[in-house]
């Protein structure tokens, strides 16, 4: 950069040399104009006063003193005669030389005009009198000079403007392979070199190639979407631990410099073998290096950069690498190390969010396993769906793409922590495979129960007979008495799985076996959790021993919502129709659930888990380019009409990204073959489904016509579903049919 700033004063100074010539110039030619005038009018004075000075002389001498001369009037006619003679031959002699003089004066003008306008471009050689040829040569030594130091300009400036455009672009690039692309061709630019690699620095201390290019020879490898080289990395160290010098790039990286090397074959201290024998393959010449490490301010050095054979005027021979070159080489390097780092260290950071979403999704696998593949599968899902919307080119996602590697992961980010909130969901609700399970299946508890009244009909059989009563009637009576005690656990066992649905007649039995007794000899306060014994504050002790209902529904089964439950905090904007209570671990009210293993009250905690996405997602300080992601994470149990949840959203308020997540969730949830509660469905079944979803509006008709055509229903299956799921659908049926819009 000094030579760039002598460069630009060396133009400053001729430019200033060139302005006060002008003035002088100016001043010249008016000092002439006036210098014309004067001359003309001294010598028409100067020719009258030496003509009156002779008539003088002649009127006062002895003329016409010898016989035969003139008399005084006739001299003076003579000499008067002679001045004028001289005076007409005097003038235009004089306005002639000053002519010629203006001339030459006139064509250094005409230099200076075009000097002035930057014209450095000779006319031809100008006819100069010896009077102002000194002039004109200092002008023309003044034209060659300020030309000269144009043309260097020229070539500083445009290097200087692509050196700032470069800049500009390495700052805004967000994407880490075209930045390397950006700096490697741009520093091959201003070197006008043949071909050049980047090098990056892993964890290792290896000098990876990232991208090699070779204008002569035609290579084009890594950059943008394409694998790096495969080529081995230069190894910073040797196998003892010392710094690698025998290599130009290594030792370019320890010594943090620039290294130029005019001729590689004729270098010392370097191991070249790879270049010849590269050389030697391809026919190719290596012959002038340059090497400049990319180190950012205050930091390590990340890479280098290494630019081969710089190309003379002609472009064919190569030359070395001048020093000026060099400069502007090693201050595009500066910059470009420090965008690069700063873009690996924003790469980092989005591998450790990404890890990090991924690390929620682990977590609630690990938690419960039933939906941890949910979390994995409805990602996938939406990308496809989500790509199928992007690739339209006309229809109803005509106007829709994602056309950024930002908006893109913003949408994956939403997908993947779409159920993060169910890390907040107890494992008993989440899990829950039968009616009465909680912690553990109940059932165990109710069946000794059973246990205990089939002992007591037992020891009712033996009393009567040893109270000498009919042994084969006694018989009967505890016959009869088993079967139905079998035959109400068995039906209460049913009714835990959960598979069938419970109907009016089923309720009223569950009552009436409800209603059976039996006797508790044991203190039921032992051995409790201080939330079990809060659950039984205010509520008597009851004597032992206790006559006790066969299922009951406790005061202690009860769990009543806090005050800080944030389903109910209108802040939010929920409309969740949220029960009293939290839980109702009663026995009775859990077998009497019609449909499924849920009550009412858990399958509101089951809802809440996306009110707590949203209120854990919109606490996070998302960047920008990340602000939507609670938006596609959150509006998934939404609908069209309005009669989704958390809250309420409808067609309006829902985006197209947040629609295909609807459509995503559904479909695996219908399809999930791990869910311990349910059955997978066959995949014409689930579309079916979706059919009535969307004619129902609780899902967008559009997307469940895209999932269909686009071919993204038959993908997921062959990847997902099991080979007896896959029964056939006719898409057909379902495209053609009309869906309320």
């Amino acid at each position: 950069m000094a030579r760039t700033s002598r460069y630009i004063g060396n133009a400053r100074e001729g430019r200033k040399r060139e302005a006060g010539l002008r003035r002088i110039w100016g001043k010249f030619l008016l000092r002439f104009k006036r210098l014309r005038v004067a001359v003309l009018a001294i010598v028409i004075l100067a020719v009258g006063g030496l003509s009156a000075a002779i008539g003088l002389i002649a009127l006062t001498s002895d003329a016409g003193t010898f016989p035969g001369d003139p008399g005084p009037s006739d001299f003076l006619e003579r000499v008067l005669l002679a001045a004028v003679l001289v005076l007409a031959a005097a003038v235009p002699l004089a306005l002639a030389a000053l002519k010629r003089r203006e001339r030459s004066l006139e064509r250094i003008g005409v230099e200076l005009a075009r000097i002035r306008a930057l014209d450095f471009v000779r006319s031809g050689e100008a006819e100069l009198d010896p009077d102002t040829a000194a002039l004109g040569f200092e002008i023309g030594l003044l034209r060659k000079t300020l030309r000269q130091r144009d043309r260097e300009f020229a070539g500083v400036q445009a290097k200087l403007e692509r050196l700032i455009d470069l800049g500009i672009a390495m700052g805004a690039e967000r994407d880490t392979g075209h930045l390397m692309e950006t700096i490697l061709v741009g520093a091959k630019e201003i070197a006008n070199a043949e071909g050049g690699t980047l090098y990056l620095r892993d964890a290792d201390d290896i000098l990876r190639f990232e991208i090699i290019h070779n204008d002569r020879l035609g290579i084009r490898q890594g950059g943008p979407g394409a694998p790096p080289p495969s080529l081995p990395g230069v190894a910073l160290f040797g196998p003892d631990g010392q710094p690698n010098r025998n290599n130009v790039v290594s030792l370019a990286v320890h010594e943090e410099r620039a290294i130029a090397i005019d001729d590689a074959y004729a270098a010392e201290g370097f191991d070249f073998s790879g270049t010849r024998t590269f050389d030697a393959r391809t026919g190719y010449h290596s012959q002038s290096f340059l090497t400049v490490p990319l180190k950012p301010h205050g930091g390590e050095v990340i890479g280098a950069v290494q630019l081969i054979n710089a190309r003379g005027p002609d472009g064919r021979d190569p030359i070395p690498f001048s020093p000026e070159v060099q400069r502007f080489v090693e201050a595009l390097a500066g910059q470009a190390a420090t965008a690069l780092d700063n873009r690996l260290l924003l790469d980092a950071q989005d591998r450790i969010m990404d890890g990090m979403v991924r690390f929620v999704a682990g977590a609630i696998d690990a938690k419960s396993p039933y939906t941890g593949g949910h979390c994995a599968r409805v990602p996938e899902l939406a990308m496809m769906l989500a790509q199928a919307a992007s690739d339209a080119r006309e229809g109803p996602f005509a106007d829709f793409a994602f056309t950024t590697v930002e908006e893109w992961r913003e949408f994956r980010i939403g997908a993947w922590l779409h159920d993060c909130g169910k890390v907040t969901t107890p494992e008993h609700v989440v899990d829950k495979a039968t009616k009465l399970e909680t912690i553990a299946n109940r059932i165990h508890e109710v069946r000794t129960r059973f246990e205990v009244l089939l002992r007591d009909a037992e020891i009712a059989r033996l009393e009567a007979v040893a109270a000498g009563n009919d042994p084969e009637a006694a018989a009967a009576t505890f016959a009869q008495r088993s079967a139905q005690l079998h035959g109400d656990f068995a039906f209460v066992a049913a009714c835990n799985v959960g598979t069938e649905s419970v109907s009016d007649a089923d309720i009223a039995r569950l009552v009436r076996i409800a209603a059976t007794t039996w006797e508790r000899h044991f203190d039921d306060r032992l051995g409790l959790s201080e939330a079990e014994m809060a659950r039984l504050e205010g509520i008597p002790v009851a004597p032992v021993p206790a006559i006790e209902p066969l299922l009951a529904d406790r005061p202690e089964h009860i769990v009543r919502r806090g005050r800080d439950d944030p389903a109910v905090d209108p802040s939010w904007g929920f409309n969740l129709k949220v029960p009293l209570l939290r839980y109702n671990f009663g026995e009775l009210h859990n077998l009497s659930v019609r449909r499924g293993t849920l009550t009412d009250e858990e399958r509101a905690v089951i809802n809440q888990h996306i009110v707590q996405t949203i209120m854990m997602l919109e606490s996070l300080p998302f960047p920008p380019h990340l602000r939507r992601v609670p938006e596609y994470a959150g509006t998934h149990h939404e609908t069209l009409t309005g009669s989704g949840y958390p809250r309420g959203l409808t067609a309006a308020d829902l985006s197209i990204p947040a629609r295909i997540m609807a459509v995503a969730d559904v479909f695996e949830a219908l399809t999930a073959a791990d869910r311990p509660y349910k059955k997978a469905k066959p995949l014409s079944e689930a579309v079916e489904i979706l059919h009535c979803m969307a004619e129902e509006r609780a899902i967008d008709p559009d997307v469940f016509a895209l999932f269909l055509s686009s071919g993204v229903c038959d993908r997921y299956a062959r990847r997902f579903l099991t080979p007896e799921q896959i029964d056939g659908v006719d898409t057909a049926r379902y495209l053609g049919a009309e869906t309320p819009r």
